[in-house]
């Protein structure tokens, strides 16, 4: 899928759950929407996509949720993406 797509969608997602009061929470949920929404290889590209470019184009909070699937899939054993 194109990068360029999967950001954008990705910042739509943010854009819905920037509403929350609390930014950890927001974080929270942007990615469990995208662990629990997206497909494998569609999380892997966009975490790719984070670590070579550093997603400038990625709302912060979007940015910092990715990261996040990152390190959750590594903490359980998982390979990144995998489901």
């Amino acid at each position: 899928m194109d990068i360029h797509h999967l950001v954008k969608m990705a910042n739509q997602i943010g854009d819905f759950f920037a509403a929350y009061p609390d930014h950890d929470e927001a974080v929270r949920s942007i990615g469990m929407h995208l662990k629990n929404s997206w497909e494998p290889r569609m999380r892997r590209q966009i975490i790719d996509y984070v670590h070579q470019t550093g997603g400038p184009d990625l709302k912060p909070p979007v940015r910092e949720a990715i990261l996040g699937l990152e390190s959750r899939t590594a903490v359980s054993g998982e390979a990144p993406g995998d489901d």
